[in-house]
């Protein structure tokens, strides 16, 4: 462990490399602290925390069906019906949240704890009730609640109809939206709408690593892109004509990214690369054209009349959607926590099908050389966050970026040092990003206390705060880099 950070450490003051031998940890770059306005939070969603998965009239989810049915699809069978019981425990929360010194929190409301079939002619007041304590206290405490309108908890009543495969979503979610402006948005002023536009469609409709578990790679996938972008874009046109006024609030759309280099340091590779990775979702929201990248609609259609199909795999948003689509968020909502590398495709026998591979024309890798978390996914690049945000800043006029992830996953334990370097070379990223120009107003890790992971369960570990599951009251404790992370929040500066 300690030559691990002695190598992270010694990388902080190391000399300039290129991007083939990319340097795991990064260097400062003028002024050392973050502008007076910037703002620390944490983050959090239901699913992952709350437990009470039937309490008080609340309505199922599809993670909750699927853990149910398939157990052995989660690393250690586990499920989160339980889980930390923030529903039952908020006030605990309140506690290390106050503790944590942090400036908002960000988490989510669950759409079948208060709409238990998903239709909004039924609703579930205990489940409203909650939400109002939550927002409630957190203002009563000074501390700004940034609320996700949907964190995959699609209710199972309404993924019979196809989920966000079925164009009847988007009226559907916005019905939803709208209660929840009517709800809480005299409160509530920042709002987050459908959280991982990438994660929610490759893994759910295009490979079916996640519920709905539909296996329709390049269809399904881009069905369900369609569909969540409508969906945002309806919300906000709709936000503005009826709320805005009386409510002043502000929407984004959170998108998850890893930043790509080209192995071969190819400048068109990346360009070509980043536009199925990160364009997918936002070239139709904060470009100013609009639509999808046109190289994206180029391969796509190329592709598929190819393999013999009438017309493109990925639908066509027309004039009309383009318009409302376009512009429809007041800032940009990045979750980072890693870079890959890119290769073209040709030649290599080990791509995934179940990606987009063959449309986009590359294949991804690791970079191994670095650390790496629990997570296999994971690895140590804060260089990729920086150079993500200048993307961003070139790419879509330097729009605000809020971070919305970031964070560092292990098997556990609270001397947690290499979670300290991973926020604090990440939060140097961002530091470098705004001393280049880079219009970053926030920064929200993942995750405020361990929680259920998805399919790894309780596997891997993202938490500031560890969590005893083993007592009835689930008790928080903080490990070290809540100490560390708290100094920041009440400083304003990394080096404290």
């Amino acid at each position: 462990m300690w030559s691990l950070l002695l190598f992270v450490i010694i990388g902080l003051f190391g000399s300039e490399i290129s991007v083939d031998a990319l340097n795991c940890t990064i260097r400062p770059k003028g002024n050392p602290k973050f502008p007076k306005n910037f703002k620390f939070g944490v983050a959090s969603s239901a699913f992952q925390i709350e437990g009470a998965w039937n309490a008080d009239g609340k309505g199922l989810s599809v993670w909750e069906e699927f853990t149910h049915k398939y157990p052995d699809l989660i690393k250690d069978g586990s499920n989160a019906d339980d889980s930390v019981e923030s529903y039952r425990l908020f006030d605990s929360d309140l506690k290390i949240l106050k503790d944590l010194g942090v400036d908002h929190y960000r988490f989510s409301i669950a759409w079948p704890r208060i709409f238990p079939t998903g239709s909004v002619h039924l609703r579930n007041q205990k489940g409203i009730d909650y939400y109002n304590d939550v927002i409630d206290k957190l203002l009563a405490n000074g501390i700004e609640p940034i609320v996700t309108m949907f964190h995959w908890e699609m209710p199972v009543e309404l993924q019979k109809f196809g989920g966000f495969s079925n164009s009847l979503i988007i009226e559907q979610f916005l019905d939803y939206a709208e209660e929840l402006f009517k709800l809480f948005g005299d409160r509530v002023k920042t709002w987050l709408t459908i959280n991982e536009p990438k994660e929610l469609c490759k893994a759910g409709y295009g490979n079916g690593r996640s519920p709905p578990s539909i296996v329709a790679p390049g269809v399904g996938d881009y069905l369900c892109f369609t569909n969540v972008l409508k969906a945002h874009g309806a919300t906000y046109r709709m936000y503005r004509e009826k709320f805005y006024e009386k409510q002043r609030g502000r929407i984004g759309l959170p998108c998850n990214v890893n930043y790509l280099y080209s192995k071969a340091n190819n400048t068109d590779e990346v360009a070509k690369a980043m536009d199925f990775e990160f364009g997918l979702m936002a070239h139709p929201v904060y470009s100013k054209t609009g639509d999808f990248p046109p190289t994206v609609l180029k391969d796509v259609e190329k592709n598929s009349l190819a393999e013999g199909r009438k017309r493109s795999r990925l639908p066509r948003l027309g004039k009309y959607w383009t318009s409302v689509i376009k512009g429809s968020s007041d800032f940009l909502a990045l979750n980072y926590y890693t870079a890959l590398q890119i290769e073209p495709l040709a030649g290599q026998v080990n791509a995934d099908p179940l990606f987009d591979d063959k449309d986009s024309s590359f294949v991804t890798s690791m970079f191994e050389n670095c650390p790496r978390a629990a997570s296999v996914w994971l690895y140590f690049v804060p260089q990729g966050l920086e150079d993500l945000l200048k993307y961003i800043r070139d790419k879509f006029d330097n729009i605000e970026v809020k971070i919305t992830e970031n964070g560092w996953s292990d098997a556990g334990g609270r001397d947690d040092y290499m979670r300290i370097e991973y926020h604090k070379n990440h939060m140097q990223a961002i530091l470098n990003a705004i001393n280049d120009g880079c219009n970053v107003t926030s920064y929200g890790p993942w995750s405020l206390m361990d929680s259920f992971e998805f399919t790894m369960g309780y596997t891997e570990k993202f938490g500031f705060y560890a969590v005893n599951m083993t007592s009835p009251n689930k008790e928080r404790t903080p490990k070290k880099s809540a100490e560390y992370y708290k100094k920041i929040n009440y400083e304003k500066d990394l080096y404290v």
